[in-house]
C-alpha cells in the first residue's frame, strides 16, 4: 500500500490517457459504422454529411495549441519545484526542472513545426 501512494499520480495520468483514447476510439467506430451502413443502403454522402456525423478532422492550429499547453505544463512543474524547495528546503527545484524539460521540449518542437509549416506555405493545420 505504501508503494501505491507515490505511484498514484502516474497511474492517474495513464488512466486519463487510456480513457480519452478509449472513448475517442469508440466514437470513431460508431461514425465508421454509420457511414458503412449508409453506403451499403445506397445513400449519397457529401462531405458536409460526413462532417455532421462527427468524423475526425484536422484542427487548425493544433500544433500551436498543443505546444502552448505543453509549455504551460512544463512551467507548472518548474513552479511546483520552486514551491516545494521554498517550503521543504530540499533540492526539488532542480528535479522538477528536469521533469519539466520533457513536456517543455515537446511543446517547443510542436511550436517549431507549426512555424515551419506556415513558412512552407502549408497553413492548413
Amino acid at each position: 500500500m505504501e508503494l501505491l501512494i507515490p505511484l498514484a499520480p502516474f497511474i492517474m495520468v495513464i488512466a486519463i490517457v487510456w480513457l480519452v483514447y478509449w472513448f475517442g476510439s469508440k466514437n470513431r467506430r460508431a461514425v465508421h459504422e454509420t457511414i458503412r451502413t449508409a453506403i451499403q443502403s445506397g445513400q449519397q454522402l457529401t462531405p458536409e454529411t460526413i462532417k455532421a456525423l462527427g468524423a475526425p478532422q484536422a484542427k487548425k492550429g493544433g500544433d500551436v495549441t498543443s505546444g502552448v499547453v505543453l509549455i504551460a505544463v512544463a512551467l507548472a512543474f518548474i513552479t511546483l519545484g520552486w514551491a516545494i524547495q521554498t517550503v521543504e528546503g530540499e533540492n526539488a527545484f532542480v528535479i522538477m526542472t528536469g521533469v519539466a524539460s520533457f513536456p517543455g521540449f515537446i511543446g517547443l518542437a510542436l511550436l517549431g513545426l507549426a512555424i515551419a509549416r506556415r513558412r512552407g506555405g502549408k497553413a492548413e493545420d
